[in-house]
């Protein structure tokens, strides 16, 4: 089945409304290719309200196509327009342009007129609109004398402007002599007429140069108006005496302006009309004068305000709707409101329209014999008139054509020939304006041709529709096929959309939609067919998007876009700042998907978007930033509701930087007592703007408020005004009040006195009073300055008195104050503790008692009980006593015993007691004497081994630093340790207390021992010492084997042994190949490997072998303390070496005789251990003890 042109398109969902669009101006282009005859198209011309520059050229565009080329001509104000009479007007060749040379003679004004533009050629004419040639106008202000205003604060005031008539009119405004613009406000505004208003004037509205400029863009000049010179006189000016004879009160309360509720300065009246064109902006004002200033709101009666094209100007004091259509017609009212009262007026406004199109005429391309029509339909209001012209003369009186017929707004055409090609003109007008528009009848038969390029390739985003187009042009009309592939299958009309102007739409293009198309054009003349090319490609998708940032003042936020899209095409990212181009600014980093911003700043925050191109889509996400910090600080505060102990602060917040203010801090300065510090008032949440402040008397404030939000708290306001409050008595007496003698006969008493801000008033001083309790006496006081001490003399020793301090200014006395205890001055005590006792815990621990004193004797403040003691010589209590080291222990309050840690045992000691007050210490008691019986003794000093020989060691030691009694014996414990570190049995030995040196015999010869040594006193055993030594190698049994080592023989006996066993090997390696086995091969197998088999424990024969090389290692100080692991064995890698490391896999013992008794294993040498200084290869003695 073919797809043919489809008469009616179906409906199609809105998502394809854009489509159609395009379509249709698609459709609306198509034109009849240059190479065929047609009538002439305008393609350019003027605007039909032309204002031109008297200054420059004057350039009248008419430009038209048309085969063959056509030819122009004009009419000025209705007649013809002869431009070869005139030297200053020229027309280019192939061009109906008309350039008239005013800059070198000529006036603009001499060509003022309305222009009409004809393009003629044999199939017809077209003209243009009917162009209004004028120059424009910027002619200066009148002179005018401007006497100065003068006016009473609050007055209202409008400053005329009135600019001259110009062509087109100004654009005006206001400034002073140094051209800067003045302010405006919701009080002072410019209207729309250029009048300056003032709803009421204030005394800074004084000034001589209010001047109103009128800019004139066509001319691109600026006229200006004479200055004005207003001055605004306050009450003051007015009455000066009056002023002066009034109280403060009464000034200061009176309203010098008197207010009153608004009154409308523009429009009066109340009501008023507006008329305004279709498609125009609206513009509605109302300009109110009152005091307070009015407040302008805007309603519409019966009907709400369009929300998307309505605008609000000039502080709400003008009203604009744009794109203003009939339906906005109605009552548009504003109110003005103060807080006095009220007032409205009411707007009509009417829109009327000049014509508009419904439909204009298009071009019209027929066959001869074929039928067809021109129709045009406009609209406006009033309802436009429609007129037609052919080839640019009223169709009533142009030539007569029969295939042609008119009805209203339609020419019906009928069986065309070529002769009924021409040019027709709509015109449709009203008293607003007028539309005209070309549109030929073009009488043609030609075959078809297609205008699109050959083989053009097509790029299609998959799932989106793909259009192919096939722009074609013939005569009649051909019909449209499409085919896809190249066995040429026809379309389907259920999947594609044939469009009249012969694209191909695929609704939703899919992988499989990529091919080649063709299309074929045929009429009856003919056929034509193009080949296209479609290709899908995969979209462009944002996978990752830039995320939501809440980020502090100062610090770095980075957006990451991550993108996929088709690799056949190139993809661009770009970010975007409120959809406007990022900042020309180094703190702004893009590097592939990534945005980073550094150093944040508050106007970094908005809206980021990653927009990801490709030459055939586009994608975006967008991603807020909100920049956050602490608040600004708050600014305006004022002080009011002034009272002698309160006063209502307010302020205005700053700004909260996207963080809402939690709450505000309220700080005071008092700039009388501590100018310049600040303390701490109160806190009031953050949507509080004010604070009732209880204040102090006597005090110069100043406030300041901080915000405080999430981030932190603000920097300071600037301070307020400052506000002095009145005096009066102090609130409050001193405190810490405290009565205690430095000297036994007198009573300081002490206070902490007032600050300045307590004071309440000048003239602070104080009264202090002093009583002896259970005395007879009255109440004695004193008046003093502002101090904190007073000293009273000649008091009994440590006798109680009741104090107070009362505050006092000049205004009056505190209230009465409270009473404290105090005591008179301390001295020493005078009676020493009796009856001292001492009872002995143990070594180092003694307790002991005495009997309290009288409390009279200590005159003072008991603070305990302080023992002195120390070790003393039996009988030598007297003698030396300063040179002796004495401790002191204090018990506090009345304790009547303590404990003494830490005494040496075995010890003679001595101690006192003695009381203590506030002053110092009394007495010591007599002296009491204690011996504190024996301890165990302290390791003793050293321990050391001298004068190893075969078989004995002997001891040296130093006895016990601290014996703690009469040693009475040492105990040396001993025992050997063989080569792989065991312990053998422990022997143990008493030795007198009087020995310091001890000879052990009959031990074993190069046997390593280990030593525990300890002394003893009645009391038991002490800390012992350890210590480990080695006896010596039998070196006469060591020579003689060396000797024998270095004789001839021996050395011939080791080579018949060596090449023995090389034999021995040889015939083993023979045997072993022909599967025999070998007997020493049995031996192995019957002995496993020595070092992995424990040593036999005997009678602690096993000995250490060393070299002669290393004898003198025997004598090295061997390291101190034990080396006995708790499981009475030792590590082998601990140990000194061994036989086993001498030999190769020996397992065996030295005879006494010092002969090896051994069975060669048939082990792989092995690695010495570490420390064997025999480490490259054994000696000729182990080699010939190895086959003793």
């Amino acid at each position: 089945m073919q797809l043919k042109i489809m008469p009616k398109k179906k409906r199609l969902p809105a998502g394809r409304v854009a489509l159609i669009l395009f379509l249709c101006q698609m459709i609306s282009a198509l034109e009849v290719p240059l190479d065929l005859v047609q009538p002439p198209t305008i393609t350019q011309q003027s605007p039909k309200d032309y204002i031109i520059d008297p200054r420059e050229n004057i350039v009248i565009q008419c430009e038209a196509k048309g085969k063959p080329p056509p030819s122009f001509s004009w009419t000025r104000n209705g007649t013809h327009f002869d431009i070869d009479k005139d030297p200053l007007v020229t027309m280019q060749p192939g061009s109906g342009t008309l350039t008239i040379n005013i800059m070198s003679e000529g006036k603009a004004e001499t060509y003022e007129g309305v222009y009409q533009c004809t393009a003629r050629n044999e199939r017809g004419a077209a003209i243009s609109n009917n162009i209004v040639v004028r120059p424009s106008r910027s002619p200066l202000w009148t002179k005018e004398k401007l006497e100065p205003i003068t006016l009473r604060n609050g007055q209202s005031l409008v400053l005329p402007c009135r600019p001259p008539l110009g062509l087109p009119p100004p654009i005006i405004f206001w400034m002073d002599n140094s051209f800067q613009r003045l302010p405006q406000s919701e009080r002072v505004s410019q209207g729309l007429n250029g009048d300056l208003y003032f709803s009421n004037v204030l005394p800074e509205d004084t000034r001589e140069d209010y001047i109103c400029y009128a800019r004139f863009n066509h001319t691109q000049t600026i006229q200006q108006k004479q200055p004005i010179s207003v001055k605004v006189i306050s009450v003051d000016e007015l009455n000066d005496t009056i002023a002066a004879n009034l109280s403060d009160t009464e000034f200061y309360s009176a309203k010098p302006n008197r207010e009153r509720p608004p009154t409308f300065l523009t429009p009066e009246g109340n009501t008023s009309n507006k008329e305004e064109l279709r498609g125009n902006v609206l513009s509605l004002e109302c300009i109110a004068e009152g005091l307070p200033t009015p407040v302008i709101y805007w309603i519409k009666e019966d009907g709400t305000l369009p929300t998307n094209r309505t605008f609000y100007r000039n502080f709400k004091k003008t009203l604009q709707i744009i794109q203003v259509s009939e339906a906005d017609s109605g009552n548009y009212q504003c109110i003005a409101k103060n807080a006095l009262g009220a007032i409205h007026h009411t707007i009509s406004v009417t829109v009327k329209a000049a014509p508009y199109w419904i439909l204009a005429p298009q071009n019209l391309v027929l066959s001869p014999g074929e039928d067809g029509s021109l129709i045009c339909r406009a609209n406006g209001n009033p309802k436009p008139r429609i007129s037609w012209l052919s080839n640019g003369v009223p169709i009533e009186i142009a030539p007569d054509d029969p295939s042609r017929k008119i009805d209203g707004d339609t020419i019906i055409f009928s069986n065309v020939q070529e002769r009924s090609s021409a040019v027709y003109q709509c015109n449709a007008s009203n008293e607003y304006g007028y539309l005209l528009a070309n549109a030929f009848v073009n009488v043609l038969a030609e075959p078809p041709r297609i205008l699109t390029s050959a083989n053009t390739l097509y790029q299609v985003i998959a799932n989106r529709p793909a259009l192919l187009d096939c722009a074609f042009f013939g005569s009649p009309l051909p019909t449209i096929e499409w085919f896809k592939g190249a066995k040429g299958s026809a379309l389907r009309d259920d999947i594609y959309v044939l469009h009249e102007n012969g694209t191909l739409e695929i609704p939703v293009a899919q992988k499989d939609s990529t091919g080649t198309y063709t299309c074929v054009a045929r009429n009856k003349l003919g056929m034509a067919k193009n080949e296209v090319h479609l290709e899908i490609k995969d979209p462009t998708r944002i996978i990752k998007q830039p995320e939501y940032a809440v980020v502090q003042r100062g610090s770095t936020v980075s957006f990451e876009c991550k993108v996929k899209h088709d690799h056949t095409l190139t993809l661009t990212i770009t970010w975007l700042k409120d959809n406007g181009e990022l900042p020309s600014d180094g703190r702004f980093t893009v590097d592939k998907d990534h945005l980073e911003v550094a150093d944040v700043r508050d106007s970094d925050g908005g809206a980021y978007t990653c927009v990801a191109n490709t030459t055939l889509d586009m994608v975006s996400a967008s991603a807020v930033l909100s920049v956050v910090d602490v608040p600004n600080p708050p600014f305006d505060l004022e002080l009011t509701d002034q009272l002698d102990k309160s006063v209502q602060l307010s302020w205005t917040p700053g700004d909260d930087n996207n963080s809402p203010i939690t709450k505000f801090i309220i700080e005071y300065e008092d700039a009388m007592h501590e100018a310049g510090l600040w303390h701490h008032q109160t806190e009031v949440p953050g949507t509080q703007t004010t604070a009732q402040l209880k204040l102090s008397p006597y005090v110069n404030y100043s406030f300041r408020v901080m915000a405080v939000n999430s981030l932190g708290r603000s920097l300071p306001s600037e301070p307020s005004e400052q506000y002095l409050t009145k005096a009066a008595e102090p609130d409050t007496n001193p405190t810490a009040v405290e009565g205690l003698g430095s000297e036994p006969d007198n009573l300081v008493i002490t206070w902490k006195p007032l600050n300045g801000f307590e004071s309440n008033g000048p003239g602070l001083q104080y009264k202090v009073s002093w009583l002896q309790k259970d005395g007879d006496d009255e109440w004695a006081s004193v008046v003093v300055a502002n101090v904190s001490k007073y000293i009273v003399s000649g008091t009994p020793t440590f006798v109680p008195y009741l104090i107070k301090v009362q505050a006092l200014n000049d205004v009056g006395f505190a209230p009465e104050p409270a009473v404290v205890m105090g005591h008179s001055g301390e001295d020493l005590p005078m009676v020493a503790p009796g009856n001292v006792r001492v009872n002995v815990v143990n070594s180092t621990l003694a307790e002991v008692h005495w009997d309290p004193v009288p409390l009279k004797s200590i005159r003072g403040h008991l603070q305990g009980y302080r023992i002195y003691y120390w070790k003393a010589q039996e009988g030598s209590l007297k003698r030396n006593r300063r040179h002796i080291e004495k401790k002191i222990l204090t018990f506090q309050g009345s304790k009547t015993h303590g404990m003494l840690p830490g005494l040496e045992p075995f010890s003679h000691y001595a101690l006192n007691v003695r009381v203590v007050n506030g002053k110092g210490e009394g007495p010591a008691s007599p002296d009491r004497v204690f011996n504190t019986p024996e301890g165990v003794p302290s390791a003793p000093s050293s321990l050391k081994i001298v004068n190893p020989t075969l078989d004995s060691l002997t001891l040296e030691w130093d006895p016990p630093s601290r014996p703690n009694g009469i040693l009475t014996e040492y105990t040396l414990k001993y025992q050997p340790i063989n080569s792989t570190h065991e312990l053998g049995p422990l022997v143990d030995l008493k030795i007198p207390a009087n020995k310091t040196r001890w000879t052990l015999k009959n031990l074993n010869f190069s046997t390593r021992y280990k030593f525990y040594f300890y002394a003893q006193t009645a009391a038991g055993s002490g800390s012992q010492i350890t210590e480990e030594a080695v006896t010596t190698v039998d070196e006469a049994m060591a020579s003689r084997q060396v000797d024998i080592a270095t004789q001839g023989w021996f050395i011939g006996l080791m080579c018949a042994v060596a090449l023995l066993i090389l034999i021995l090997l040889i015939v083993c390696f023979i045997r072993r190949n022909k599967g025999g086995k070998y007997p020493v091969k049995e031996k192995e197998d019957a002995h496993a490997d020595p070092e992995i088999q424990p040593m036999k424990e005997d009678d602690g024969t096993f000995g250490e072998y060393r070299s002669l090389e290393s004898d003198a290692e025997d004598h090295k100080p061997l390291k101190k303390g034990s080396r006995t692991p708790s499981d009475r064995t030792v590590k082998k890698e601990d140990s000194d070496d061994s036989l086993v490391d001498y030999g190769e896999g020996v397992n065996g013992q030295f005879n006494e005789d010092g002969s090896f008794i051994g069975q060669y294993s048939g082990k792989k040498e092995k690695e010495p251990a570490e420390g064997n200084e025999s480490s490259e290869a054994p000696s000729p003695v182990n080699a010939m003890n190895s086959f003793v």
